[in-house]
């Protein structure tokens, strides 16, 4: 997948950190991430296969636990690293097969959701998901031991302009279904193209109406009465297992 560096400039404050033994091992593994540094106890670097560029300091449990947020599970590691570079909706689209899916979330600011929306996405053969840039969490520890590696598998596309991206996806012959508790559609009725666009929102307020106007249909998860609404994560995830055998 093409990716595009945003000029750096030197040294940069906001370097990711990850932790935990699946984040940072599949980090270490993607070609495409620069890791700069790295905090191991003895037992953790046992596991670990850094490169001879990185620089490696031993540490005790403790130590890497000032590293990281209150009791966040590093595992014995932590890694500081460059993020990754930018990836165009362009280049995504040009390059997806005959059937496709892609994830576009609407204003899904919580990294662990994030986090979890990526991990399902590299589960179910996704080819990217697209956020706004403005309205979604940075690359960073939370958002990554939620994804547990798959930050590193799955193509993130950050746009300005939502609409303007799903215009382009309808261009590339993508249908675009907008998930809506109130629609009178279940998503099983609203699938049938081989390409398709899911389009997720914010727990609460959900899509933003510019955003819904931009969808070719609008389709429910047909859940029980007993509960009104599902984590966005977990809608996700349902989804994209509905997308992928239908």
């Amino acid at each position: 997948m093409a990716r595009k560096r945003k000029s750096k400039g030197g040294s940069n404050p906001n370097r990711p950190r990850f932790w935990g033994k699946h984040a940072v091992a599949a980090a270490l593994d993607n070609p495409d991430r620069t890791v700069l540094k790295a905090w191991t106890t003895r037992e953790a670097a046992n596991f670990m296969q850094f490169p001879p560029e990185v620089q490696v300091v031993m540490a005790e449990a403790p130590d890497l636990g000032r590293l990281v947020p209150s009791d966040a599970p590093h595992q014995g590691v932590v890694i500081e690293c460059e993020p990754l570079e930018d990836i165009w909706l362009g280049d995504v689209l040009a390059e997806a097969p005959k059937k496709s899916v892609i994830l576009v979330l609407d204003q899904v600011t919580d990294p662990h959701n994030v986090g979890a929306i990526l991990r399902s996405a590299a589960a179910f053969d996704a080819i990217a998901i697209v956020t706004q840039d403005r309205h979604a969490p940075p690359e960073g520890g939370v958002l990554a031991k939620a994804a547990s590696g798959a930050l590193e598998t799955v193509p993130w596309v950050r746009v300005v302009n939502l609409s303007r991206a799903l215009e382009a996806m309808a261009e590339a012959g993508f249908w675009r279904i907008g998930l809506a508790g109130e629609a009178d559609t279940t998503l099983a009725e609203a699938l049938g193209p081989d390409r398709v666009a899911l389009v997720l929102g914010a727990e609460g307020p959900g899509m933003r109406a510019n955003v819904r106007d931009h969808c070719d249909a609008l389709a429910k998860l047909p859940i029980s009465d007993a509960m009104e609404s599902l984590n966005v994560s977990n809608a996700a995830a349902i989804s994209l297992y509905a997308a992928s055998i239908a």
